[in-house]
């Protein structure tokens, strides 16, 4: 039956184009339309579930073609075709400047020799805090301080960073 339903979509190929093209307006989408059609179709009638190969392939290609019309009217609405293509190159990028990046990276690198100075209690009670999540009372047990030092120590970096921050924005 498949050489059959071939032999059907050759001697109909040309009207099915026309009548998918009348939908769709474009030819070179009727023949994209015509050949998803044969190929469903195709399918179809290898399950033997098709009486009248001729009319649904016809339908088929029918339905495909107003799905296609659809889906072009759908993105009609939603994409401009009447924006100029310097308005598309010149959209501001959401990505930081070369420059914000430059003073991002200095002011990283000067928080880490802020950090390097400090004592190294400090520094373990800051990573523990502010990477790790870790609450005080747990910080204090792990390292067998009192949570009041953990505090002193955190107030200790904070007011470092600061500090060094401070020196790079007044430059």
């Amino acid at each position: 039956m498949g050489a059959s339903f071939t032999d059907i979509f050759l001697s109909n190929r040309m009207a099915l184009i026309r009548s998918v093209k009348r939908i769709v307006a474009d030819p070179q989408a009727a023949e994209d339309v015509a050949q998803e059609a044969f190929v469903r179709v195709s399918r179809a009638v290898e399950g033997g579930s098709v009486e009248h190969v001729e009319a649904f392939l016809f339908q088929t290609a029918r339905n495909l073609a107003l799905n296609h019309k659809r889906s072009r009217q759908v993105r009609g609405e939603i994409e401009r075709g009447d924006v100029c293509e310097t308005d598309v190159e010149n959209v501001a990028s959401t990505a930081p400047s070369q420059e914000a990046e430059l003073l991002h990276r200095e002011r990283l690198q000067q928080l880490q020799a802020a950090m390097a100075k400090l004592p190294e209690r400090a520094q373990r009670v800051w990573a523990l805090s502010k990477i790790e999540k870790w609450p005080y009372p747990k910080i204090a047990e792990h390292l067998g301080v009192s949570p009041n030092t953990v505090f002193n120590d955190l107030k200790m970096a904070h007011a470092h960073c600061m500090e060094a921050l401070a020196r790079i924005d007044r430059g």
